[in-house]
């Protein structure tokens, strides 16, 4: 299956899901590429942004494992490139 970029949108509601959300990412560090995340306690919330080079089953299996995270909202968005594809 070919490997495809990827963004991922995390929003942490739940502070005490922090370190279930950390684990779940470190298993998926393989497919990672780049990751920024934004605390924002005057909202009692955290975010954090992912990039990924994944296979659709990758990311399914990834976003599928935090959205069932009491108090984590996640939304993902794939490209229609692969990882080694350039659009003409």
């Amino acid at each position: 299956m070919e490997k495809r970029i990827a963004s991922v949108l995390i929003i942490i509601r739940n502070l005490n899901s922090v370190p279930k959300v950390n684990q779940i990412l470190s298993a998926h560090g393989s497919a990672i590429r780049g990751r920024l995340g934004l605390p924002m306690p005057e909202r009692d919330i955290s975010v954090i942004s992912l990039v990924l080079e994944a296979t659709t089953d990758e990311l399914g299996s990834l976003t599928g494992q935090l959205g069932r995270i009491q108090g984590v909202e996640v939304k993902s968005v794939m490209s229609k490139l692969s990882g080694n594809e350039k659009e003409e």
